[in-house]
């Protein structure tokens, strides 16, 4: 385990269609670092960049998008560094490796598992309602994203919880094909909004959304519905302390 202390800082940069044994290098990469039991690392995808060949990389030609500079970064010990810098000099056949030196001020890793013991659960199950609403990233409530909109008018309602999805494909009743590609940035990706409840409170709500929602969908289905409840230990503590009657 990484410790307190000297250290080097190693940075990889690698094209992110480079390919090695059928996966992507950089993924190989960190797959190797990983294995070698490195004590963590990064890859991050950068917006736009060049390199030795002096060709520019950005998103907004389709064409350059697939190569996309990807930076790996890890921090180890000297010696681990020493160790795994043979096999990333062979692995690297397209890129730049660099390391320097660098301190580590604390390492910090908390173990849940050891910490805090498992606690008891109520497990509820019963039947309930599901409602999906569907309308496009564009749509607009009074100069706000409906989705957003929709989400507040759920909450002063006192919904348990819905959560928001983005597609990345697809296309309506219109007939119109919305799709995201690295040539042009599409702003009207579909977006549906999940929620579970009961009947009364779900049908309250859909009638709020129907009122809101000028071009979209809403579909509403029976579910059944699995709840675990974990007790907190300040609950448990109350529970101890609180005298039967």
């Amino acid at each position: 385990m990484l410790s307190k202390g000297a250290a080097k800082k190693v940075t990889i940069y690698v094209n992110e269609d480079t390919q090695r044994h059928l996966n992507s290098l950089y993924e190989s990469i960190l797959s190797f670092l990983m294995h070698k039991g490195v004590a963590g690392a990064t890859a991050t995808r950068a917006l736009a960049g060049f390199g030795a060949h002096g060709v520019l990389h950005t998103p907004k030609v389709e064409v350059l998008a697939e190569h996309l500079p990807i930076r790996i970064e890890f921090v180890e010990t000297a010696e681990k560094v020493d160790e795994l810098l043979p096999t990333l000099y062979d692995m690297v056949s397209d890129g730049m490796i660099e390391f320097h030196d660098t301190t580590v001020v604390k390492v910090a890793m908390k173990d849940k598992r050891a910490t805090e013991p498992k606690r008891p659960h109520t497990r509820k199950a019963g039947n309930a309602k599901l409602m999906r609403v569907f309308m496009g990233e564009a749509d607009r409530w009074h100069g706000e994203p409906l989705y957003d909109a929709i989400v507040k008018q759920l909450r002063m309602m006192d919904i348990a919880g819905a959560t928001v999805y983005r597609g990345i494909l697809g296309y309506g009743a219109k007939g119109h094909t919305h799709k995201q590609s690295f040539f042009h940035v599409v702003r009207d990706m579909p977006i549906m909004i999940s929620v579970v409840e009961s009947e009364e409170k779900l049908n309250q709500a859909a009638e709020a959304i129907e009122s809101m929602l000028q071009d979209g969908l809403i579909v509403i289905s029976d579910v059944d519905i699995v709840r675990l409840i974990h007790s907190s230990p300040s609950e448990e503590t109350a529970n101890a302390t609180i005298p039967s009657r």
